[in-house]
């Protein structure tokens, strides 16, 4: 299991830049050639957001998850 470092927030900027791209890239249909890169990084985008995990967070040791507070 990955380790969970994309927060509520994070996750939802994910999504909605994700669709966005992926609508953009494939507005003139299914094509190859010119935008289709920006599909691409749009479902990289929802793939990372769907398991709440980026792996170039884990590179760098950045995680935008809620910290939670131990109380005992």
């Amino acid at each position: 299991m990955p380790t969970v470092n994309v927060g509520t927030v994070d996750q939802y900027v994910r999504i909605v830049l994700g669709l966005a791209l992926v609508a953009f890239a494939f507005q003139d249909g299914l094509s190859i050639q010119g935008w289709h890169w920006a599909g691409l990084a749009g479902i990289v985008l929802l793939v990372t957001a769907f398991f709440k995990s980026c792996p170039v967070y884990s590179v760098f040791g950045i995680s935008t998850g809620e910290r939670r507070i131990n109380r005992t």
